[in-house]
Protein backbone atom coordinates (compact mmCIF):
# COMPACT_ATOMS: atom_id res chain seq x y z
CA UNK A 1 0.00 0.00 0.00
CA UNK A 2 1.40 3.32 -1.37
CA UNK A 3 2.04 6.50 1.40
CA UNK A 4 -1.26 8.55 -0.30
CA UNK A 5 -3.48 5.45 0.90
CA UNK A 6 -2.00 4.80 4.01
CA UNK A 7 -2.94 8.85 5.01
CA UNK A 8 -6.14 7.96 3.63
CA UNK A 9 -6.95 5.12 5.71
CA UNK A 10 -5.45 6.92 9.02
CA UNK A 11 -7.45 9.78 8.27
CA UNK A 12 -10.67 7.31 7.79
CA UNK A 13 -10.42 5.87 10.96
CA UNK A 14 -9.83 9.07 12.69
CA UNK A 15 -12.96 10.83 11.46
CA UNK A 16 -14.64 7.38 12.33
CA UNK A 17 -13.34 7.65 15.61
CA UNK A 18 -14.10 10.94 15.45
CA UNK A 19 -17.54 10.57 14.45
CA UNK A 20 -16.12 13.08 11.23
CA UNK A 21 -18.59 11.30 8.34
CA UNK A 22 -17.77 13.73 5.59
CA UNK A 23 -14.27 13.17 6.17
CA UNK A 24 -14.68 9.40 6.20
CA UNK A 25 -16.88 9.77 3.22
CA UNK A 26 -14.08 11.93 1.49
CA UNK A 27 -11.63 9.22 2.34
CA UNK A 28 -13.63 6.49 1.43
CA UNK A 29 -14.62 8.16 -1.86
CA UNK A 30 -10.63 8.93 -2.72
CA UNK A 31 -9.49 5.55 -1.64
CA UNK A 32 -12.31 4.27 -4.06
CA UNK A 33 -10.93 6.04 -7.03
CA UNK A 34 -7.28 5.02 -6.12
CA UNK A 35 -8.90 1.49 -6.03
CA UNK A 36 -10.36 1.78 -9.34
CA UNK A 37 -7.24 2.76 -11.05
CA UNK A 38 -9.34 5.90 -12.47
CA UNK A 39 -7.30 7.70 -10.58
CA UNK A 40 -5.36 9.62 -13.60
CA UNK A 41 -9.05 10.50 -14.66
CA UNK A 42 -10.82 11.36 -11.73
CA UNK A 43 -8.04 13.16 -9.69
CA UNK A 44 -7.70 15.72 -12.03
CA UNK A 45 -11.49 16.80 -12.34
CA UNK A 46 -11.91 16.57 -8.60
CA UNK A 47 -8.36 19.02 -8.17
CA UNK A 48 -9.84 21.20 -11.09
CA UNK A 49 -13.88 21.48 -10.42
CA UNK A 50 -13.80 19.82 -7.21
CA UNK A 51 -14.04 22.96 -4.74
CA UNK A 52 -16.44 25.21 -7.26
CA UNK A 53 -18.86 22.23 -7.04
CA UNK A 54 -18.42 21.50 -3.57
CA UNK A 55 -19.15 25.54 -3.08
CA UNK A 56 -22.30 25.57 -5.65
CA UNK A 57 -23.66 22.67 -3.88
CA UNK A 58 -22.95 25.01 -0.39
CA UNK A 59 -24.66 27.82 -1.60
CA UNK A 60 -27.57 25.88 -3.34
CA UNK A 61 -28.28 24.82 0.42
CA UNK A 62 -27.64 28.35 1.64
CA UNK A 63 -30.03 30.12 -0.29
CA UNK A 64 -32.89 27.57 0.00
CA UNK A 65 -34.39 29.70 2.51
CA UNK A 66 -35.07 32.20 0.06
CA UNK A 67 -36.11 29.57 -2.77
CA UNK A 68 -38.55 27.90 -0.15
CA UNK A 69 -40.72 31.97 0.72
CA UNK A 70 -39.31 31.18 4.30
CA UNK A 71 -37.23 34.95 3.66
CA UNK A 72 -39.38 38.08 3.02
CA UNK A 73 -38.32 41.15 1.47
CA UNK A 74 -38.51 43.05 5.04
CA UNK A 75 -35.77 40.60 6.00
CA UNK A 76 -33.90 41.09 3.33
CA UNK A 77 -34.06 44.95 3.58
CA UNK A 78 -33.03 44.23 7.16
CA UNK A 79 -29.94 43.56 5.58
CA UNK A 80 -29.09 46.39 4.20
CA UNK A 81 -30.53 49.11 6.82
CA UNK A 82 -29.79 48.36 9.99
CA UNK A 83 -26.39 47.85 12.05
CA UNK A 84 -26.35 43.46 12.41
CA UNK A 85 -27.20 43.52 9.04
CA UNK A 86 -24.65 45.94 8.01
CA UNK A 87 -22.09 44.15 10.02
CA UNK A 88 -23.00 41.19 8.43
CA UNK A 89 -21.99 42.46 5.09
CA UNK A 90 -18.76 43.23 6.16
CA UNK A 91 -18.47 39.98 7.90
CA UNK A 92 -19.26 37.97 4.61
CA UNK A 93 -17.15 40.20 2.98
CA UNK A 94 -14.08 39.99 5.39
CA UNK A 95 -14.84 36.03 5.53
CA UNK A 96 -14.43 35.59 1.69
CA UNK A 97 -11.35 37.43 1.65
CA UNK A 98 -9.97 35.09 4.32
CA UNK A 99 -11.20 32.10 2.68
CA UNK A 100 -9.23 33.20 -0.44
CA UNK A 101 -5.62 33.74 1.77
CA UNK A 102 -7.06 30.01 3.09
CA UNK A 103 -6.89 28.68 -0.55
CA UNK A 104 -3.59 30.11 -1.11
CA UNK A 105 -2.13 28.67 1.23
CA UNK A 106 -3.82 25.12 0.82
CA UNK A 107 -1.97 25.56 -2.80
CA UNK A 108 1.74 27.03 -1.63
CA UNK A 109 1.37 24.32 1.51
CA UNK A 110 -0.25 21.78 0.72
CA UNK A 111 1.18 19.21 3.72
CA UNK A 112 -0.83 20.92 6.26
CA UNK A 113 -4.15 19.56 4.78
CA UNK A 114 -3.49 17.08 7.27
CA UNK A 115 -2.71 18.78 10.52
CA UNK A 116 -5.85 20.76 9.48
CA UNK A 117 -8.20 17.78 8.61
CA UNK A 118 -7.08 16.34 12.06
CA UNK A 119 -7.85 19.48 14.16
CA UNK A 120 -10.85 20.08 12.67
CA UNK A 121 -12.08 16.60 13.98
CA UNK A 122 -10.41 17.14 16.93
CA UNK A 123 -12.36 20.16 17.24
CA UNK A 124 -15.45 18.20 16.57
CA UNK A 125 -14.39 16.05 19.50
CA UNK A 126 -13.00 17.49 22.06
CA UNK A 127 -14.45 20.99 22.12
CA UNK A 128 -17.54 19.96 21.16
CA UNK A 129 -17.35 22.09 17.56
CA UNK A 130 -18.92 22.02 14.70
CA UNK A 131 -16.85 20.93 11.49
CA UNK A 132 -16.03 23.16 9.14
CA UNK A 133 -14.21 23.60 5.64
CA UNK A 134 -11.49 23.13 4.94
CA UNK A 135 -11.32 26.79 2.96
CA UNK A 136 -12.50 27.96 6.81
CA UNK A 137 -10.01 26.42 8.69
CA UNK A 138 -7.03 27.33 6.11
CA UNK A 139 -8.25 30.99 6.80
CA UNK A 140 -8.00 30.10 10.50
CA UNK A 141 -4.39 28.71 9.83
CA UNK A 142 -3.41 31.32 7.12
CA UNK A 143 -3.75 33.97 10.05
CA UNK A 144 -2.15 32.56 12.66
CA UNK A 145 0.66 31.78 10.69
CA UNK A 146 0.36 35.58 10.00
CA UNK A 147 0.68 35.45 13.85
CA UNK A 148 3.58 33.27 14.16
CA UNK A 149 5.46 34.86 11.29
CA UNK A 150 5.20 38.56 13.14
CA UNK A 151 7.28 36.82 16.71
Amino acid sequence: MDTPMLVLLFLLIIAIVGKSNLVAMASCILMAVKFSGMEQYVLPVLEKRGLKFGLLVLMVYILLPLAKGQVSIKEVKYSFSTVPGVIALFGGALATHLNNEGLKLMKVMPEIIFGMTVGTILGTVFLRGVPCGPVMAAAVTAILLEIYSLF
